[in-house]
């Protein structure tokens, strides 16, 4: 790549400042851009098939895509979301009102084994006062899922403004992909060896890590609510979610969900139940991510979790559910530019050690 021309001050300038006040005019947009962006990436293998199929005809191959992405991604979630918005407020009804007493559990324990709660005494904990608080806990994070619930529905008008707005983007990033790709190669002021290397190692980055994180907890709060649904535990589909956002979490993950619940229904009395549901638990949803995760990755260089954990709680904290993605793919990006600068230094600084 040839070096490039010198630009004047100015004219930096006035780039720089025109860059801004830009990006400043779609920053309230920024979700609708991301998303769209997302499933383009996500879905252009078909786009890509299709055109070949079509005759090179873009334009229908990228309408055919967005109307596939809308029947078999879009619509799905947007049913799983209605109905955790009404099991949400559902649960919060029957906490609220003592039909679910959680804190039953601890006082079965106290009552079945005094030496543990004499025990606890010892280092100042008082069994009652625990289950009283995890009834308020529990009331409050059901009653702040609701508050959220009738926050989306007030917004709604603007969901619906961003929805076919991403739509729209969506159509043009997959009909024009690799003008594009074309365009921010030519802007990105690198050596093209080192372009070619961050893009590599990024989209390496990226894919094992929301392979490895989405799809795995997808499955998981999938077999997890299929499960909570068979044995008849009310808001299947509400626990279902959580264990998808549970499975971030190592070793125990979507555990801290059918755990709890398997106990709940033994102490309650129905001990085939929770027998069965420690077993699946165990047996099925806890090896998925043991079993599928090196086929779903394979030889990609996947984050380390505790890296994975800490930015989606991150993305979580600072963008909302957008986060759940977009925080482990600005980590990728953090790990792909600093691996790329440490291979890039002379080895005595380097030490020949990677990120």
């Amino acid at each position: 790549m040839s070096s490039p021309a010198k630009r004047h001050p100015f004219f930096i300038g006035l780039l720089t400042a025109a860059t801004i006040a830009f990006f400043a005019l779609l920053v309230g947009f920024w979700q609708a851009i991301f998303w769209a962006a997302v499933f383009g990436i996500l879905f252009r293998p078909v786009e890509v098939r299709l055109s070949s199929r079509l005759g090179s005809r873009k334009s229908l191959a990228a309408v055919l895509t967005v109307v596939l992405i809308f029947f078999t991604v879009i619509v799905p979630a947007m049913l799983v979301a209605s109905a955790v918005v009404s099991e949400a407020a559902g649960l919060y009804s029957r906490i609220e009102s003592g039909e679910f007493d959680f804190g039953a559990v601890l006082r079965w324990i106290d009552s079945r084994l005094p030496l543990l709660g004499e025990w606890a005494s010892g280092f100042g904990i008082d069994i009652s006062e625990v289950s009283n608080k995890l009834s308020t806990v529990l009331v409050s994070g059901s009653q702040f899922v609701a508050s959220l619930a009738l926050s989306a529905g007030q917004n709604v008008t603007v969901f619906v403004v961003m929805f076919f707005l991403m739509l729209y983007l969506l159509f043009f990033i997959l009909r024009d992909g690799d003008v594009i790709v074309q365009h921010l190669h030519r802007a990105i002021p690198l050596p093209d060896d080192q372009e070619r290397r961050l893009f590599e190692k990024f989209a390496e980055v990226a894919r094992a890590t929301i392979k490895g994180t989405l799809a795995i907890g997808l499955l998981q709060g999938f077999l997890g609510g299929v499960i909570f649904a068979i044995l008849g535990i009310q808001g299947a589909v509400f626990w279902g979610v959580v264990m998808v956002f549970l499975s971030v979490l190592p070793a125990v993950g979507s555990g801290l969900v059918w755990g709890p619940a398997a106990i709940y229904l033994m102490v309650t009395g129905d001990w085939a139940k929770g027998v069965f549901l420690l077993a699946y638990g165990a047996l099925l949803i806890g090896l998925v991510d043991n079993l599928l995760r090196p086929i779903l990755v394979g030889r990609d260089t996947k984050m380390p979790d505790y890296l994975v954990l800490l930015s989606t709680l991150g993305g979580l904290s600072l963008f909302g559910i957008t986060g759940f993605v977009l925080g482990p793919v600005i980590a990728a990006l953090f790990l792909a530019v600093w691996q790329m600068y440490i291979e890039d230094q002379p080895p005595v600084i380097a030490a020949g050690e990677d990120l």
